[in-house]
């Protein structure tokens, strides 16, 4: 019989995304980053090749970021209310950690199982952020699929991609909770 968790299922069951733009200092330190991206790390990893890595933005970071989102966005044609959402999601942060897709050279684990677990640490870094108490989301937007963005902007290389940005801060407002999947409409029982 297995031995059951259930604060942990509890927390599961009812955990919740905290909007970005709602996020403030403090923020977690250096120390406790590490403990998050330690626990974010502990995930599923066919052949441990470890296809992901991190970049931890701090407030500067962030800023630099902001202030190259115009330029790039002129040369895209971007739409200005795309860009402004842009530049707010940099400059309006305190703290967000880059996990970056970065693909092994491997003839036995395909490269979208590596997404796959680059996508894996995504959740599993906002869960522990989220279980550490603080307020935290999962991000993207046109910058991060952008290639020279991310090269000029986060020293990407060419096969890298940014699987998703963890902005991590307090709190400052508790969300509604939302509509839920129905699992009726979404779950196929077979029995053969």
């Amino acid at each position: 019989m297995p031995t059951p968790n259930p604060a942990a299922l509890e927390f599961l069951l009812s955990r919740r995304s905290r909007p970005a733009k709602t996020l403030r200092t403090p923020v977690p330190d250096r120390d406790v980053i590490k403990t998050l991206l330690t626990a974010a790390a502990r995930t599923p990893d066919h052949g441990k090749l470890e296809p992901w890595r991190f970049i931890v933005l701090e407030k500067e970071a962030l800023m630099r970021l902001a202030a190259m989102v115009p330029t790039r966005a002129a040369a895209l044609s971007i739409d200005p209310d795309k860009i402004d959402k842009a530049i707010a999601q940099y400059r309006d942060a305190d703290l967000a950690i880059v996990v970056v897709d970065s693909p092994v050279p491997s003839e036995k684990v395909p490269q979208i199982e590596q997404t796959y677990s680059s996508g894996a640490v995504c959740l599993s870094l906002l869960n522990a952020a989220l279980a550490a108490g603080w307020g935290a989301n999962w991000l993207s937007g046109w910058t991060s699929h952008d290639a020279e963005f991310c090269r000029t902007g986060l020293n990407l290389e060419a096969h890298e991609k940014v699987a998703g940005l963890i902005h991590i801060g307090t709190e400052t407002n508790a969300p509604p909770e939302r509509p839920r999947p129905d699992l009726a409409q979404k779950t196929t029982w077979m029995s053969q």
